[in-house]
Protein backbone atom coordinates (compact mmCIF):
# COMPACT_ATOMS: atom_id res chain seq x y z
CA UNK A 1 0.00 0.00 0.00
CA UNK A 2 1.40 3.38 -0.95
CA UNK A 3 1.27 6.38 1.36
CA UNK A 4 -1.33 7.93 -0.93
CA UNK A 5 -3.85 5.11 -0.41
CA UNK A 6 -4.81 5.94 3.21
CA UNK A 7 -5.32 9.56 2.20
CA UNK A 8 -7.50 8.53 -0.73
CA UNK A 9 -9.54 6.21 1.50
CA UNK A 10 -10.00 8.98 4.07
CA UNK A 11 -11.07 11.41 1.37
CA UNK A 12 -13.56 8.92 -0.02
CA UNK A 13 -14.99 8.28 3.43
CA UNK A 14 -15.31 12.02 4.02
CA UNK A 15 -17.03 12.45 0.67
CA UNK A 16 -19.53 9.68 1.48
CA UNK A 17 -20.25 11.26 4.86
CA UNK A 18 -20.93 14.56 3.15
CA UNK A 19 -23.25 12.91 0.63
CA UNK A 20 -25.22 11.41 3.53
CA UNK A 21 -25.47 14.85 5.12
CA UNK A 22 -26.68 16.28 1.82
CA UNK A 23 -29.49 13.71 1.74
CA UNK A 24 -30.53 14.57 5.30
CA UNK A 25 -30.39 18.29 4.61
CA UNK A 26 -32.36 17.85 1.39
CA UNK A 27 -35.21 16.31 3.39
CA UNK A 28 -35.15 19.29 5.76
CA UNK A 29 -35.07 21.60 2.74
CA UNK A 30 -38.21 20.02 1.29
CA UNK A 31 -39.93 20.20 4.69
CA UNK A 32 -39.04 23.90 5.06
CA UNK A 33 -40.26 24.70 1.55
CA UNK A 34 -43.56 22.96 2.27
CA UNK A 35 -44.32 25.63 4.90
CA UNK A 36 -43.84 28.45 2.42
CA UNK A 37 -46.83 30.76 2.52
CA UNK A 38 -48.80 31.93 -0.46
CA UNK A 39 -47.88 35.55 -1.26
CA UNK A 40 -49.98 37.89 -3.35
CA UNK A 41 -48.44 37.84 -6.88
CA UNK A 42 -48.46 41.66 -6.87
CA UNK A 43 -45.87 41.56 -4.07
CA UNK A 44 -43.64 39.20 -6.04
CA UNK A 45 -43.14 41.33 -9.15
CA UNK A 46 -44.72 43.85 -11.50
CA UNK A 47 -48.05 43.16 -13.15
CA UNK A 48 -48.38 41.77 -16.67
CA UNK A 49 -49.36 45.27 -17.73
CA UNK A 50 -45.75 46.40 -17.43
CA UNK A 51 -44.51 43.60 -19.67
CA UNK A 52 -47.22 44.38 -22.22
CA UNK A 53 -46.21 48.05 -22.24
CA UNK A 54 -42.55 47.13 -22.72
CA UNK A 55 -43.36 44.73 -25.57
CA UNK A 56 -45.65 47.27 -27.24
CA UNK A 57 -42.98 49.97 -26.96
CA UNK A 58 -40.38 47.65 -28.48
CA UNK A 59 -42.69 46.81 -31.40
CA UNK A 60 -43.49 50.51 -31.89
CA UNK A 61 -39.78 51.27 -31.96
CA UNK A 62 -39.22 48.51 -34.53
CA UNK A 63 -41.94 49.98 -36.74
CA UNK A 64 -40.84 53.60 -36.35
CA UNK A 65 -37.08 53.14 -36.45
CA UNK A 66 -36.15 49.62 -37.54
CA UNK A 67 -32.61 50.59 -38.49
CA UNK A 68 -31.76 51.56 -34.92
CA UNK A 69 -33.09 48.29 -33.47
CA UNK A 70 -31.43 46.20 -36.16
CA UNK A 71 -28.17 48.03 -35.60
CA UNK A 72 -28.23 47.01 -31.93
CA UNK A 73 -29.03 43.41 -32.81
CA UNK A 74 -26.35 43.16 -35.50
CA UNK A 75 -23.79 44.80 -33.21
CA UNK A 76 -24.53 42.20 -30.53
CA UNK A 77 -24.34 39.34 -33.03
CA UNK A 78 -21.07 40.68 -34.37
CA UNK A 79 -19.49 40.95 -30.92
CA UNK A 80 -20.67 37.44 -30.00
CA UNK A 81 -19.34 35.92 -33.23
CA UNK A 82 -16.00 37.75 -32.95
CA UNK A 83 -15.72 36.57 -29.34
CA UNK A 84 -16.31 32.96 -30.39
CA UNK A 85 -13.79 33.14 -33.24
CA UNK A 86 -11.11 34.66 -30.98
CA UNK A 87 -11.61 31.89 -28.44
CA UNK A 88 -11.38 29.23 -31.17
CA UNK A 89 -8.20 30.81 -32.56
CA UNK A 90 -6.52 30.55 -29.18
CA UNK A 91 -7.43 26.85 -28.95
CA UNK A 92 -6.28 26.23 -32.55
CA UNK A 93 -2.88 27.64 -31.62
CA UNK A 94 -2.72 25.13 -28.77
CA UNK A 95 -2.92 27.88 -26.16
CA UNK A 96 -5.14 27.19 -23.20
CA UNK A 97 -5.66 30.87 -22.43
CA UNK A 98 -8.37 33.47 -22.66
CA UNK A 99 -8.80 35.59 -25.80
CA UNK A 100 -8.51 39.41 -25.65
CA UNK A 101 -10.95 40.84 -23.08
CA UNK A 102 -12.25 44.38 -23.50
CA UNK A 103 -15.30 44.02 -21.28
CA UNK A 104 -15.65 46.52 -18.41
CA UNK A 105 -14.35 45.75 -14.93
CA UNK A 106 -16.97 44.31 -12.60
CA UNK A 107 -16.28 43.47 -8.97
CA UNK A 108 -18.44 40.35 -9.21
CA UNK A 109 -15.63 38.90 -11.37
CA UNK A 110 -12.71 39.73 -9.11
CA UNK A 111 -11.32 36.20 -9.00
CA UNK A 112 -8.29 35.97 -11.38
CA UNK A 113 -9.73 32.85 -13.07
CA UNK A 114 -12.39 35.04 -14.69
CA UNK A 115 -9.53 36.69 -16.60
CA UNK A 116 -7.11 33.82 -17.17
CA UNK A 117 -9.17 30.63 -17.56
CA UNK A 118 -10.56 30.34 -21.12
CA UNK A 119 -13.83 28.66 -20.05
CA UNK A 120 -14.72 31.10 -17.28
CA UNK A 121 -13.49 34.10 -19.24
CA UNK A 122 -15.61 33.10 -22.23
CA UNK A 123 -18.72 32.85 -20.04
CA UNK A 124 -17.98 36.15 -18.32
CA UNK A 125 -17.42 38.04 -21.57
CA UNK A 126 -20.54 36.63 -23.19
CA UNK A 127 -22.63 37.49 -20.11
CA UNK A 128 -21.41 41.09 -20.01
CA UNK A 129 -21.97 41.52 -23.76
CA UNK A 130 -25.49 40.12 -23.44
CA UNK A 131 -26.25 42.39 -20.49
CA UNK A 132 -24.98 45.37 -22.47
CA UNK A 133 -27.21 44.46 -25.43
CA UNK A 134 -30.29 44.22 -23.19
CA UNK A 135 -29.44 47.56 -21.61
CA UNK A 136 -29.12 49.21 -25.04
CA UNK A 137 -32.46 47.73 -26.12
CA UNK A 138 -34.17 49.18 -23.05
CA UNK A 139 -32.45 52.54 -23.46
CA UNK A 140 -33.84 52.78 -26.99
CA UNK A 141 -37.48 52.39 -25.93
CA UNK A 142 -38.50 55.94 -26.73
CA UNK A 143 -42.21 55.09 -27.07
CA UNK A 144 -42.59 54.48 -23.34
CA UNK A 145 -43.69 56.77 -20.50
CA UNK A 146 -40.71 57.93 -18.37
CA UNK A 147 -41.99 56.25 -15.20
CA UNK A 148 -42.74 53.00 -17.03
CA UNK A 149 -39.33 53.12 -18.67
CA UNK A 150 -37.66 53.48 -15.29
CA UNK A 151 -39.49 50.35 -14.13
CA UNK A 152 -38.51 48.41 -17.26
CA UNK A 153 -34.88 49.47 -16.74
CA UNK A 154 -34.97 48.39 -13.09
CA UNK A 155 -36.57 44.98 -13.61
CA UNK A 156 -34.42 44.28 -16.67
CA UNK A 157 -31.37 44.95 -14.53
CA UNK A 158 -32.74 42.62 -11.85
CA UNK A 159 -33.08 39.82 -14.41
CA UNK A 160 -29.56 40.46 -15.73
CA UNK A 161 -28.11 40.44 -12.21
CA UNK A 162 -29.97 37.25 -11.35
CA UNK A 163 -28.48 35.40 -14.35
CA UNK A 164 -24.90 36.40 -13.63
CA UNK A 165 -22.64 33.31 -13.96
CA UNK A 166 -21.30 34.04 -10.48
CA UNK A 167 -24.69 32.96 -9.09
CA UNK A 168 -24.44 29.35 -10.32
CA UNK A 169 -22.11 26.66 -9.01
CA UNK A 170 -21.19 25.28 -12.43
CA UNK A 171 -19.99 28.68 -13.63
CA UNK A 172 -18.40 30.02 -10.46
CA UNK A 173 -14.70 29.07 -10.37
CA UNK A 174 -14.19 30.15 -6.78
CA UNK A 175 -17.06 28.02 -5.46
CA UNK A 176 -16.01 25.03 -7.56
CA UNK A 177 -12.40 25.27 -6.37
CA UNK A 178 -13.47 25.41 -2.74
CA UNK A 179 -15.78 22.43 -3.18
CA UNK A 180 -12.87 20.37 -4.54
CA UNK A 181 -10.44 21.59 -1.88
CA UNK A 182 -12.86 20.68 0.94
CA UNK A 183 -14.09 17.37 -0.54
CA UNK A 184 -17.56 18.85 -0.82
CA UNK A 185 -17.66 20.17 2.76
CA UNK A 186 -18.23 23.75 1.56
CA UNK A 187 -21.35 22.62 -0.32
CA UNK A 188 -22.65 20.77 2.73
CA UNK A 189 -22.04 23.82 4.88
CA UNK A 190 -23.73 25.96 2.26
CA UNK A 191 -26.76 23.69 2.16
CA UNK A 192 -26.92 23.87 5.96
CA UNK A 193 -26.92 27.66 5.74
CA UNK A 194 -29.67 27.57 3.11
CA UNK A 195 -31.85 25.24 5.17
CA UNK A 196 -31.25 27.39 8.26
CA UNK A 197 -32.49 30.51 6.47
CA UNK A 198 -35.53 28.76 5.01
CA UNK A 199 -36.50 27.27 8.37
CA UNK A 200 -36.05 30.62 10.10
CA UNK A 201 -38.41 32.32 7.64
CA UNK A 202 -41.10 29.65 7.22
CA UNK A 203 -39.98 28.65 3.75
CA UNK A 204 -39.30 32.18 2.48
CA UNK A 205 -35.70 32.88 1.53
CA UNK A 206 -34.01 35.80 3.27
CA UNK A 207 -30.22 35.56 3.29
CA UNK A 208 -28.74 35.97 6.76
CA UNK A 209 -26.37 38.91 6.36
CA UNK A 210 -24.68 38.90 9.76
CA UNK A 211 -23.88 36.50 12.57
CA UNK A 212 -27.00 36.66 14.76
CA UNK A 213 -25.09 35.45 17.80
CA UNK A 214 -22.31 38.04 17.56
CA UNK A 215 -24.39 40.95 18.84
CA UNK A 216 -26.84 41.63 21.60
CA UNK A 217 -28.67 44.93 21.74
CA UNK A 218 -27.75 46.69 24.97
CA UNK A 219 -24.69 44.49 25.51
CA UNK A 220 -22.23 45.19 22.69
CA UNK A 221 -24.31 47.51 20.49
CA UNK A 222 -26.69 50.30 21.57
CA UNK A 223 -24.73 50.74 24.79
CA UNK A 224 -24.77 54.52 25.35
CA UNK A 225 -25.88 55.13 28.94
CA UNK A 226 -29.44 56.35 29.35
CA UNK A 227 -32.87 55.55 30.73
CA UNK A 228 -36.42 55.07 29.53
CA UNK A 229 -38.31 57.91 31.20
CA UNK A 230 -41.70 57.59 29.48
CA UNK A 231 -43.65 54.89 27.69
CA UNK A 232 -46.96 54.65 25.88
CA UNK A 233 -48.30 52.19 23.32
CA UNK A 234 -46.40 53.90 20.47
CA UNK A 235 -42.92 54.54 21.84
CA UNK A 236 -40.45 54.57 24.68
CA UNK A 237 -38.69 57.87 25.35
CA UNK A 238 -35.02 57.43 26.21
CA UNK A 239 -33.14 60.24 27.94
CA UNK A 240 -29.38 59.81 27.74
CA UNK A 241 -27.11 60.40 30.70
CA UNK A 242 -24.92 63.51 30.39
CA UNK A 243 -21.16 63.17 29.95
CA UNK A 244 -20.41 66.87 30.50
CA UNK A 245 -20.87 69.05 33.59
CA UNK A 246 -22.82 71.63 31.62
CA UNK A 247 -25.37 71.15 28.84
CA UNK A 248 -27.18 73.46 26.45
CA UNK A 249 -30.46 74.76 27.84
CA UNK A 250 -32.67 73.59 24.95
CA UNK A 251 -33.03 69.78 24.78
CA UNK A 252 -32.92 67.75 21.57
CA UNK A 253 -35.45 65.05 20.60
CA UNK A 254 -34.61 62.58 17.80
CA UNK A 255 -37.39 60.81 15.88
CA UNK A 256 -35.87 57.84 14.01
CA UNK A 257 -37.78 55.97 11.30
CA UNK A 258 -40.11 53.23 12.53
CA UNK A 259 -39.31 51.26 9.39
CA UNK A 260 -36.06 50.35 11.21
CA UNK A 261 -34.85 50.42 14.80
CA UNK A 262 -33.24 53.49 16.32
CA UNK A 263 -29.93 51.91 17.27
CA UNK A 264 -28.46 52.53 13.82
CA UNK A 265 -27.53 55.80 15.53
CA UNK A 266 -25.85 53.93 18.40
CA UNK A 267 -24.16 50.81 17.01
CA UNK A 268 -20.91 51.14 18.92
CA UNK A 269 -19.16 54.01 20.75
CA UNK A 270 -16.79 54.77 17.86
CA UNK A 271 -19.58 55.52 15.36
CA UNK A 272 -22.48 56.40 17.66
CA UNK A 273 -24.13 59.67 16.70
CA UNK A 274 -26.12 59.45 19.93
CA UNK A 275 -22.97 59.31 22.07
CA UNK A 276 -21.35 62.08 20.02
CA UNK A 277 -24.33 64.39 20.55
CA UNK A 278 -24.28 63.76 24.30
CA UNK A 279 -20.52 64.38 24.39
CA UNK A 280 -21.07 67.79 22.75
CA UNK A 281 -23.13 68.90 25.75
CA UNK A 282 -26.73 68.41 24.64
CA UNK A 283 -29.60 66.95 26.67
CA UNK A 284 -30.70 64.19 24.32
CA UNK A 285 -34.01 62.32 24.09
CA UNK A 286 -34.52 59.56 21.50
CA UNK A 287 -37.81 57.96 20.56
CA UNK A 288 -37.75 54.15 20.34
CA UNK A 289 -40.84 53.14 18.37
CA UNK A 290 -42.89 50.05 19.16
CA UNK A 291 -42.61 47.17 16.68
CA UNK A 292 -46.33 46.80 15.88
CA UNK A 293 -48.33 43.62 15.51
CA UNK A 294 -51.81 43.08 14.05
CA UNK A 295 -53.43 44.84 17.03
CA UNK A 296 -52.02 48.12 15.63
CA UNK A 297 -53.95 47.70 12.35
CA UNK A 298 -55.88 50.97 12.77
CA UNK A 299 -52.83 53.05 13.71
CA UNK A 300 -52.29 55.76 11.10
CA UNK A 301 -50.06 58.74 10.50
CA UNK A 302 -52.34 60.76 12.76
CA UNK A 303 -51.60 58.32 15.59
CA UNK A 304 -47.86 58.63 15.06
CA UNK A 305 -48.16 62.43 15.11
CA UNK A 306 -50.46 62.73 18.11
CA UNK A 307 -49.37 59.84 20.33
CA UNK A 308 -45.79 59.91 19.08
CA UNK A 309 -44.33 63.26 18.05
CA UNK A 310 -46.52 65.63 20.04
CA UNK A 311 -46.40 63.42 23.12
CA UNK A 312 -42.61 63.01 23.03
CA UNK A 313 -42.15 66.76 22.64
CA UNK A 314 -44.51 67.42 25.54
CA UNK A 315 -42.71 64.91 27.79
CA UNK A 316 -39.24 66.29 26.95
CA UNK A 317 -40.47 69.80 27.80
CA UNK A 318 -42.00 68.60 31.07
CA UNK A 319 -38.88 66.71 32.17
CA UNK A 320 -36.49 69.58 31.41
CA UNK A 321 -38.82 72.43 32.34
CA UNK A 322 -38.17 74.11 28.98
CA UNK A 323 -40.76 75.78 26.76
CA UNK A 324 -39.05 74.76 23.53
CA UNK A 325 -37.11 71.81 22.15
CA UNK A 326 -35.03 71.12 19.05
CA UNK A 327 -36.03 68.11 16.97
CA UNK A 328 -34.46 65.71 14.45
CA UNK A 329 -36.29 63.42 12.02
CA UNK A 330 -34.58 60.64 10.05
CA UNK A 331 -36.05 59.25 6.78
CA UNK A 332 -39.80 58.60 7.27
CA UNK A 333 -39.25 59.97 10.76
CA UNK A 334 -38.35 63.25 9.07
CA UNK A 335 -41.27 63.08 6.64
CA UNK A 336 -43.72 62.73 9.52
CA UNK A 337 -41.85 65.38 11.50
CA UNK A 338 -42.57 67.81 8.66
CA UNK A 339 -46.28 66.93 8.92
CA UNK A 340 -46.08 67.56 12.66
CA UNK A 341 -44.38 70.93 12.20
CA UNK A 342 -47.04 71.99 9.70
CA UNK A 343 -49.76 70.93 12.13
CA UNK A 344 -48.09 72.82 15.00
CA UNK A 345 -47.94 75.94 12.84
CA UNK A 346 -51.67 75.62 12.16
CA UNK A 347 -52.32 75.23 15.90
CA UNK A 348 -49.97 78.11 16.75
CA UNK A 349 -47.87 75.76 18.89
CA UNK A 350 -44.43 77.37 19.40
CA UNK A 351 -42.75 74.38 21.08
CA UNK A 352 -40.11 73.85 18.37
CA UNK A 353 -37.01 76.02 18.26
CA UNK A 354 -35.39 74.30 15.26
CA UNK A 355 -35.70 71.14 13.19
CA UNK A 356 -33.13 68.92 11.48
CA UNK A 357 -33.93 66.45 8.73
CA UNK A 358 -31.74 63.44 7.92
CA UNK A 359 -32.27 61.96 4.40
CA UNK A 360 -35.88 63.10 4.34
CA UNK A 361 -38.36 63.19 1.46
CA UNK A 362 -41.27 65.62 1.65
CA UNK A 363 -41.71 66.28 -2.08
CA UNK A 364 -42.45 62.96 -3.81
CA UNK A 365 -42.73 64.27 -7.37
CA UNK A 366 -39.53 62.32 -8.07
CA UNK A 367 -39.33 59.21 -5.89
CA UNK A 368 -35.90 58.11 -7.09
CA UNK A 369 -35.24 54.38 -7.22
CA UNK A 370 -38.27 53.67 -5.03
CA UNK A 371 -40.50 54.67 -7.98
CA UNK A 372 -40.46 51.08 -9.26
CA UNK A 373 -42.33 49.92 -6.13
CA UNK A 374 -44.85 52.76 -5.96
CA UNK A 375 -47.08 51.89 -8.91
CA UNK A 376 -50.60 50.63 -8.34
CA UNK A 377 -49.71 46.98 -9.02
CA UNK A 378 -47.42 46.86 -5.96
CA UNK A 379 -49.40 49.24 -3.76
CA UNK A 380 -52.66 47.40 -4.51
CA UNK A 381 -50.95 44.22 -3.40
CA UNK A 382 -49.74 45.85 -0.19
CA UNK A 383 -53.25 47.16 0.48
CA UNK A 384 -54.69 43.65 0.15
CA UNK A 385 -51.91 42.21 2.33
CA UNK A 386 -52.38 44.65 5.21
CA UNK A 387 -56.18 44.40 5.03
CA UNK A 388 -55.82 40.69 5.68
CA UNK A 389 -52.91 40.69 8.16
CA UNK A 390 -53.39 44.04 9.94
CA UNK A 391 -49.77 44.98 9.27
CA UNK A 392 -47.07 44.93 6.63
CA UNK A 393 -44.55 42.38 7.88
CA UNK A 394 -40.89 43.32 8.07
CA UNK A 395 -40.17 40.55 5.53
CA UNK A 396 -41.61 42.64 2.69
CA UNK A 397 -39.75 45.83 3.58
CA UNK A 398 -36.48 43.97 4.05
CA UNK A 399 -36.81 42.22 0.69
CA UNK A 400 -37.78 45.43 -1.13
CA UNK A 401 -34.82 47.45 0.16
CA UNK A 402 -32.45 44.53 -0.46
CA UNK A 403 -33.43 44.36 -4.13
CA UNK A 404 -32.47 48.01 -4.54
CA UNK A 405 -28.91 46.74 -3.96
CA UNK A 406 -29.35 43.11 -4.97
CA UNK A 407 -25.71 42.30 -5.77
CA UNK A 408 -24.57 43.58 -2.37
CA UNK A 409 -27.48 42.43 -0.21
CA UNK A 410 -28.77 39.30 -1.95
CA UNK A 411 -26.55 37.60 -4.53
CA UNK A 412 -23.15 38.37 -2.99
CA UNK A 413 -24.15 37.16 0.50
CA UNK A 414 -25.98 34.14 -1.00
CA UNK A 415 -22.86 33.09 -2.91
CA UNK A 416 -20.70 33.32 0.19
CA UNK A 417 -23.25 31.56 2.40
CA UNK A 418 -24.80 28.90 0.15
CA UNK A 419 -22.09 28.15 -2.43
CA UNK A 420 -18.93 28.82 -0.43
CA UNK A 421 -20.35 27.55 2.87
CA UNK A 422 -19.09 30.57 4.81
CA UNK A 423 -20.58 31.72 8.09
CA UNK A 424 -22.18 35.18 8.05
CA UNK A 425 -19.79 37.92 9.18
CA UNK A 426 -19.92 39.59 12.59
CA UNK A 427 -20.88 42.98 11.14
CA UNK A 428 -22.96 45.30 13.33
CA UNK A 429 -24.47 47.32 10.46
CA UNK A 430 -25.69 44.19 8.67
CA UNK A 431 -27.01 42.82 11.97
CA UNK A 432 -29.10 45.98 12.35
CA UNK A 433 -30.19 45.74 8.71
CA UNK A 434 -31.66 42.30 9.43
CA UNK A 435 -33.45 43.42 12.59
CA UNK A 436 -36.57 44.67 10.82
CA UNK A 437 -39.90 46.05 11.98
CA UNK A 438 -43.51 45.70 10.93
CA UNK A 439 -45.69 48.59 9.77
CA UNK A 440 -49.32 49.22 10.83
CA UNK A 441 -51.92 48.59 8.13
CA UNK A 442 -53.63 52.00 7.97
CA UNK A 443 -50.37 53.93 8.23
CA UNK A 444 -48.81 51.93 5.37
CA UNK A 445 -51.64 52.74 2.98
CA UNK A 446 -51.87 56.42 4.02
CA UNK A 447 -48.16 56.88 3.49
CA UNK A 448 -48.00 55.08 0.14
CA UNK A 449 -51.20 56.55 -1.30
CA UNK A 450 -51.38 60.05 0.15
CA UNK A 451 -47.71 61.02 0.40
CA UNK A 452 -45.78 58.87 -2.07
CA UNK A 453 -48.27 58.42 -4.92
CA UNK A 454 -50.41 61.57 -4.66
CA UNK A 455 -47.69 63.84 -3.21
CA UNK A 456 -50.40 65.70 -1.30
CA UNK A 457 -48.16 67.34 1.29
CA UNK A 458 -46.21 69.15 -1.43
CA UNK A 459 -49.08 69.41 -3.93
CA UNK A 460 -52.40 70.70 -2.62
CA UNK A 461 -52.45 69.64 1.03
CA UNK A 462 -52.54 66.50 3.18
CA UNK A 463 -55.53 66.17 5.53
CA UNK A 464 -54.59 65.10 9.05
CA UNK A 465 -56.12 65.66 12.50
CA UNK A 466 -58.68 68.15 11.24
CA UNK A 467 -56.19 70.30 9.32
CA UNK A 468 -54.98 70.47 5.73
CA UNK A 469 -51.20 70.34 6.03
CA UNK A 470 -48.84 71.96 3.55
CA UNK A 471 -45.10 71.88 3.09
CA UNK A 472 -45.13 75.69 3.03
CA UNK A 473 -46.22 75.72 6.67
CA UNK A 474 -42.93 74.24 7.88
CA UNK A 475 -41.52 77.55 9.09
CA UNK A 476 -39.14 76.86 11.96
CA UNK A 477 -35.37 77.29 11.42
CA UNK A 478 -34.14 74.08 9.86
CA UNK A 479 -31.10 72.15 8.70
CA UNK A 480 -31.29 69.24 6.26
CA UNK A 481 -28.66 66.60 5.58
CA UNK A 482 -29.02 64.58 2.38
CA UNK A 483 -26.65 61.94 0.99
CA UNK A 484 -25.13 61.97 -2.48
CA UNK A 485 -25.68 58.32 -3.42
CA UNK A 486 -28.83 57.71 -1.35
CA UNK A 487 -30.94 55.06 -3.13
CA UNK A 488 -33.94 55.50 -0.82
CA UNK A 489 -34.24 59.28 -0.40
CA UNK A 490 -32.60 60.79 -3.49
CA UNK A 491 -30.77 63.97 -2.50
CA UNK A 492 -32.22 66.07 -5.32
CA UNK A 493 -35.76 65.19 -4.22
CA UNK A 494 -34.82 65.98 -0.62
CA UNK A 495 -33.46 69.36 -1.77
CA UNK A 496 -36.68 70.14 -3.66
CA UNK A 497 -38.77 69.47 -0.55
CA UNK A 498 -36.60 71.51 1.81
CA UNK A 499 -36.48 74.36 -0.70
CA UNK A 500 -40.31 74.42 -0.82
CA UNK A 501 -40.63 74.75 2.97
CA UNK A 502 -41.70 78.13 4.31
CA UNK A 503 -38.78 78.57 6.72
CA UNK A 504 -36.64 81.66 6.18
CA UNK A 505 -33.67 80.18 8.06
CA UNK A 506 -32.63 77.08 6.09
CA UNK A 507 -29.35 75.17 5.77
CA UNK A 508 -28.73 72.29 3.37
CA UNK A 509 -25.77 69.92 3.67
CA UNK A 510 -24.97 67.20 1.14
CA UNK A 511 -22.91 64.35 2.54
CA UNK A 512 -20.95 61.92 0.42
CA UNK A 513 -22.05 58.26 0.43
CA UNK A 514 -25.51 56.76 0.96
CA UNK A 515 -28.58 56.53 3.18
CA UNK A 516 -26.76 55.03 6.15
CA UNK A 517 -23.02 55.59 5.69
CA UNK A 518 -23.57 59.25 4.83
CA UNK A 519 -25.33 59.80 8.16
CA UNK A 520 -23.35 57.43 10.38
CA UNK A 521 -20.12 59.20 9.48
CA UNK A 522 -18.11 60.02 12.62
CA UNK A 523 -15.37 62.68 12.40
CA UNK A 524 -12.76 60.21 13.66
CA UNK A 525 -13.01 58.15 10.46
CA UNK A 526 -12.16 61.09 8.20
CA UNK A 527 -13.95 59.19 5.46
CA UNK A 528 -16.76 61.03 3.69
CA UNK A 529 -16.79 64.74 3.02
CA UNK A 530 -19.72 67.11 2.49
CA UNK A 531 -20.95 70.04 0.39
CA UNK A 532 -22.52 73.32 1.51
CA UNK A 533 -24.00 76.30 -0.31
CA UNK A 534 -25.89 79.20 1.27
CA UNK A 535 -27.81 79.89 -1.95
CA UNK A 536 -31.01 78.11 -2.96
CA UNK A 537 -31.16 77.95 -6.78
CA UNK A 538 -34.16 76.20 -8.29
CA UNK A 539 -32.19 73.31 -9.76
CA UNK A 540 -30.35 70.95 -7.35
CA UNK A 541 -27.54 70.55 -9.90
CA UNK A 542 -26.98 74.32 -9.82
CA UNK A 543 -26.80 74.16 -6.01
CA UNK A 544 -24.10 71.49 -6.25
CA UNK A 545 -22.15 73.41 -8.89
CA UNK A 546 -21.96 76.40 -6.58
CA UNK A 547 -21.27 74.40 -3.41
CA UNK A 548 -18.08 74.31 -1.36
CA UNK A 549 -16.59 70.93 -0.54
CA UNK A 550 -15.26 70.15 2.94
CA UNK A 551 -13.30 67.01 3.76
CA UNK A 552 -14.58 64.95 6.67
CA UNK A 553 -17.85 64.48 8.50
CA UNK A 554 -20.70 66.99 8.56
CA UNK A 555 -21.29 66.26 12.28
CA UNK A 556 -19.14 69.14 13.62
CA UNK A 557 -20.72 71.63 11.21
CA UNK A 558 -24.19 70.56 12.29
CA UNK A 559 -23.13 70.51 15.94
CA UNK A 560 -22.09 74.15 15.63
CA UNK A 561 -25.39 75.04 13.93
CA UNK A 562 -27.37 73.22 16.64
CA UNK A 563 -25.42 74.85 19.47
CA UNK A 564 -26.50 78.28 18.21
CA UNK A 565 -30.13 77.12 18.44
CA UNK A 566 -29.75 75.57 21.88
CA UNK A 567 -29.12 78.47 24.24
CA UNK A 568 -26.67 78.98 27.07
CA UNK A 569 -25.18 76.20 29.18
CA UNK A 570 -26.89 74.99 32.36
CA UNK A 571 -26.10 72.26 34.88
CA UNK A 572 -26.24 68.78 33.37
CA UNK A 573 -29.56 66.97 33.77
CA UNK A 574 -29.95 63.41 35.01
CA UNK A 575 -32.55 61.29 33.20
CA UNK A 576 -36.14 61.65 34.42
CA UNK A 577 -37.60 63.49 37.40
CA UNK A 578 -40.01 62.81 40.26
CA UNK A 579 -42.91 62.46 37.82
CA UNK A 580 -40.87 60.52 35.28
CA UNK A 581 -39.16 57.66 37.12
CA UNK A 582 -36.72 55.41 35.28
CA UNK A 583 -38.74 52.61 33.68
CA UNK A 584 -35.80 50.71 32.17
CA UNK A 585 -32.20 51.26 31.23
CA UNK A 586 -31.38 52.19 27.66
CA UNK A 587 -31.91 50.88 25.02
CA UNK A 588 -35.26 49.98 26.59
CA UNK A 589 -37.71 47.15 26.03
CA UNK A 590 -39.49 48.05 22.77
CA UNK A 591 -36.32 47.74 20.69
CA UNK A 592 -35.85 44.08 21.65
CA UNK A 593 -39.49 42.99 21.99
CA UNK A 594 -40.83 40.41 19.56
CA UNK A 595 -44.27 41.39 18.25
CA UNK A 596 -47.07 38.85 18.18
CA UNK A 597 -47.53 36.97 14.92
Amino acid sequence: MTTDEPDAAANLERLNENLAKVEELSQRLVAAMSHKRQIDPSLQGPSQDMFMKAAAAYMAEMMANPSKMLENQISYWGKSLKHYVEAQEQLAKGKLQAPPDNTPKDRRFANPLWETHPYFNYIKQQYLMSAEAIQHAVDDLDHLDAKDKKRVEYFSRQIMDMFSPTNFLGTNPEALAKAVETDGQSLVDGLQNLVRDLEANDGDLLVTLADRDAFKVGKNIATTEGSVVYRNRMFELIQYAPTTDKVHKTPLVIFPPWINKFYILDLKPQNSLIKWIVDQGFTLFVVSWVNPDASYADVGLDTYVEEGYLEAIAQAKAITGEDKVNVVGYCIGGTTLSLTLSLMHKRKDKSIKSATFFTTLTDFSDQGEMTVFLNDDFVDGIEREVAEKGMLESFFMSRTFSYLRSNDLIYGPAIRSYMMGEAPPAFDLLYWNGDGTNLPARMSVEYLRGLCQDDLFAQGGFDLLGETLSIKDVRVPLCAIACETDHIAAWKSSYEGIRAMGAKDKTFILSESGHIAGIVNPPSKKKYGHYTNDDWPEAPDDWLKGADYTEGSWWPRWGGWLAKKSGAKVAARKPGDSKHPVLAEAPGTYVVATPKA
